[in-house]
């Protein structure tokens, strides 16, 4: 097989031709029959090695001009996977080596996840004369489950309590909820998993 691509960033076992370039971009919005904007597709081929960051970005617009894929959204271009992209992913997804088909899909479910744990459950960093408020909202469905404040001297406390909620926003419902109502074994346990 001979190589089209440049290869600058790309790991061991990574794409070295247009075509499986393209092959996974259909592949994994197929995959994951959902919008990924085309800067969350770039991370998460350049992430993982998969191919070079110029290819794909070239693969993205032939696939868009072409009608493979289909952009929207004006500040944030949103990609979907046309009906000619999923029978393409369909047909030739065995072109593409098994573990980067893999690794792309799971790297597109956790940002995925990440995505929806952030718009459920929001955190707002206000300035104030003394340092930051960091304001943490937890909310099921559209129900708010719990909102608190955190008062912190500088921008990037504010920022590390804000990347930290998000990692797990579950984890401190659960934690505040077993010490507010006194059930210390189940913090003790919380805490275990957690380390």
């Amino acid at each position: 097989m001979e190589f089209d691509a440049f290869t600058g960033g790309v790991e061991p076992g990574g794409l070295r031709t247009k075509n499986e370039i393209r092959i996974l971009i259909c592949y994994l919005l197929s995959s994951v029959n959902a919008p990924l904007s085309k800067e969350d597709i770039l991370n998460i081929v350049q992430d993982n090695g998969f191919a070079n960051y110029f290819e794909v970005t070239d693969a993205l617009s032939e696939l868009a001009e072409h009608g493979n894929i289909i952009v929207s959204g004006e500040k944030k271009e949103l990609c979907t996977a046309s009906d000619t992209a999923k029978l393409i992913a369909k047909q030739l997804d065995t072109a593409l080596p098994h573990s980067v088909r893999d690794k792309a899909v799971a790297a597109a479910i956790t940002l995925l996840a990440k995505a929806k744990r952030e718009q459920e459950n929001s955190v707002e960093i206000l300035r104030d004369e003394r340092g930051y408020q960091v304001r943490c909202h937890i909310s099921g469905g559209n129900l708010e489950l719990m909102s608190f404040t955190l008062h912190v001297p500088d921008k990037f406390q504010a920022n590390m309590v804000k990347e930290q909620f998000h990692n797990s926003p579950e984890t401190v419902y659960r934690m505040m909820l077993a010490l507010v109502t006194g059930n210390h074994d189940v913090a003790a346990e919380i805490l275990k998993e957690n380390t």
